[in-house]
């Protein structure tokens, strides 16, 4: 049981290869009498967050940029699709300068044609922003994995709006 705990945490908080990482250190143990229902000295377990890592696959498609009719750059958008372990989901990076809110479905195209979509609200600011589905159970191999992300305008009167850009985590060769 010690191995299943200590060799997943010796793999997350791996980095990329080359990279120093600063040492850990403990914090002080608290001085305490117990009164407030705490053993004298004791801290909180460590955990490492599972972020981005030597441990995360990631496959991305290319940068698009929003077509003719828009004003020039208005919409980027980049979709990948993310492994972790054993599992899997899609991620959206956005930037929206068209002034307007979009909508964003983006979806998991996984084997035997499952797919899973998350449906994210894109606002007007100039910043950059990100959209992910829920991670879910990896089936088969990463590269049957892809990922479509796509940005519409807010819906119209008759519920929606029109398509403005499609992007997907194919390779762009």
């Amino acid at each position: 049981m010690a191995c299943a705990v200590v060799l997943p945490f010796a793999v997350a908080s791996a980095g990329p290869a080359g990279e120093s990482m600063p040492p850990v250190r403990e914090p002080a143990a608290a001085a305490g009498d117990g009164a407030d229902g705490k053993a004298p000295g004791a801290r909180p377990p460590r955990t490492a967050p599972l972020g981005l890592g030597a441990s995360t696959a990631v496959r991305c498609g290319p940068e698009l940029t929003s077509p003719g009719g828009l004003p020039a750059a208005a919409l980027e958008a980049q979709t990948c699709v993310l492994v972790q372990a054993r599992e899997t989901w899609a991620r959206a990076y956005y930037r929206n300068a068209t002034g307007g809110p979009l909508r964003l479905v983006l979806s998991l195209l996984g084997p035997g044609g499952r797919t899973l979509q998350m449906r994210c609200a894109v606002g007007a600011a100039d910043e950059p922003g990100m959209c992910e589905t829920p991670r879910e159970p990896l089936r088969g191999e990463p590269s049957a994995y892809s990922a479509v992300a796509e940005y519409a305008a807010a819906a119209d009167a008759a519920g929606s709006g029109p398509l403005l850009l499609r992007a997907g985590s194919n390779s762009p060769d």
